[in-house]
C-alpha cells in the first residue's frame, strides 16, 4: 500500500520549485490530508496533547516539502564517498533504527525539491575526483522509495547518473513499490539494495514494513531490469537460533534469485549497535521493546560522526563475521561482500 501522509507541510521557499507545485496540486485536492505552508523561519509544530509514542507516530505520517539549504554533502563510510540528500526520514517503525539518534521524537519525512541544484553539486563532486569513481548514497538517513510517487526524485537521479562517466549512485530500501524505476535507462550505474533480515527480526522489530518474501520478490524484479543488486543484512541481532533463521533467509533469497548471476550481487552485513540517545527514545516510543540494549554486554566505540555507540563485543563480532563470511560465498558463489561490521 502506498504511503499516504496525514499532514503535508510546505516550506514557503519550496513553492517556487516544480516538484513542490505538483505536490501542492496533488495533496491540496485530497480530503483527510491537512496541507499548510510554513512561512519564513517558523518551526514545525508537534502534535499537542498526545503521548510521546503518539507524537512519534504522527511525525511518521507528516511529510515536509522543503529545500536543501546546505549543498555541502556529508561523508558516508563505508557505503559511499558522499551522502546524496534527496530525502530524510523513513515511514517505517523499526524499533532499532539509528534515525532514533538523528531525529529523536519528531522523525518527520522531509523531501528536498531543489533537485536540480543538488544534482549540480553532485556533478561538481564527481569532477573533483575524476578519473576516480565517486559513489553517492541516496538512503543514508532515509528510505526514499515510499515518497518516490510524489517526487520522482529517484527516477531523475538515476537518469542523471546514467550519463556520468565517473559517478555512481546507490540506495537501499525495505519497501517494494519500485515498478516505476524498472524501465529507466540506468546503464548499470545505479545499484539498488534491499535491507533484509531474519524473519524473527522483521516480525518483532520492523513494524509497518513489507515482509521478507515481498522484499525478495522486488529485488528479483530489480535484477531482471538489469540493475546491479545489493543486500544489506542488518542489523544482525543475536538471539536463540539466529544461525538457523539467517540460513532460512538465505535459502529464500537463493530460491527466488536462482536465475540471476551471483557476480552482480553484493552484500553488506551490519551488526546491531545503539547509542544512549537512541536507547532513551526507543524506551519512550516502544516501552515494551525487547531489543538487547544492555551496555554491560556491549563494547563502547566512537563513530564517524563524533558520538559513541555500543556494539557487540569481539567474541560476538567474530561469530557474526565467521557465519556470514562463510555462508554468503557458499550460497552465492561469485558474489561479493563489501563489509561485515
Amino acid at each position: 500500500m502506498p504511503f499516504i501522509p496525514n499532514r503535508v507541510i510546505f516550506e514557503e521557499a519550496a513553492m517556487q520549485y516544480p516538484i513542490a507545485k505538483n505536490m501542492w496540486d496533488l495533496f491540496s485536492s485530497r480530503q483527510n490530508i491537512t496541507v499548510e505552508i510554513l512561512a519564513g523561519r517558523k518551526r514545525i509544530s508537534s502534535v499537542s496533547g498526545g503521548t510521546i509514542k503518539e507524537v512519534h507516530q504522527a511525525a511518521k505520517r507528516t511529510l515536509v516539502v522543503g529545500i536543501r539549504k546546505t549543498l555541502k554533502f556529508q561523508g558516508c563510510r563505508p557505503s559511499a564517498h558522499y551522502q546524496l540528500p534527496l530525502v530524510t526520514g523513513c515511514i517505517g517503525h523499526c524499533e532499532y533504527c539509528y534515525l532514533n539518534t538523528q531525529f529523536g521524537k519528531n522523525p518527520y519525512i522531509r523531501v528536498y525539491v531543489n533537485l536540480y541544484e543538488i544534482l549540480e553539486q553532485t556533478a561538481l563532486y564527481i569532477a573533483q575526483r575524476q578519473p576516480e569513481l565517486t559513489f553517492f548514497e541516496g538512503a543514508a538517513v532515509s528510505d526514499p522509495v515510499p515518497v518516490e510517487p510524489y517526487t520522482g526524485s529517484l527516477a531523475r537521479t538515476i537518469h542523471f547518473f546514467a550519463e556520468q562517466e565517473y559517478g555512481r549512485f546507490r540506495f537501499v530500501t525495505k519497501f517494494t513499490d519500485i515498478d516505476s524505476l524498472l524501465d529507466i535507462e540506468h546503464k548499470e550505474k545505479t545499484t539498488v539494495r534491499f535491507s533484509i533480515n531474519a524473519d524473527h527480526i522483521i516480525r518483532t522489530y520492523e513494524h509497518s514494513t513489507p515482509g521478507l518474501n515481498k522484499r525478495i520478490d522486488a529485488a528479483n524484479k530489480v535484477a531482471q531490469a538489469g540493475y546491479p543488486l545489493g543486500f544489506i543484512i542488518g542489523p544482525v541481532i543475536l538471539f536463540a537460533g539466529w544461525e538457523k533463521q539467517y540460513q532460512q533467509m538465505f535459502a529464500q533469497l537463493a530460491n527466488v534469485l536462482k536465475d540471476q548471476q551471483h557476480s552482480t550481487i553484493a552484500f553488506e552485513v551490519i551488526s546491531h549497535r545503539f547509542t544512549v540517545r537512541a536507547k532513551s527514545t526507543i524506551a519512550e516510543v516502544f516501552p515494551d521493546s525487547t531489543l538487547p540494549m544492555d551496555e554491560n554486554e556491549r563494547k563502547f566505540k566512537y563513530g564517524q560522526f563524533g558520538y559513541g555507540k555500543y556494539i557487540y563485543p569481539p567474541e560476538d563480532m567474530k561469530a557474526i563475521s565467521d557465519f556470514f563470511g562463510t555462508q554468503i560465498p557458499y550460497i552465492f558463489p561469485g558474489s561479493s561482500i563489501n563489509y561485515i561490521i
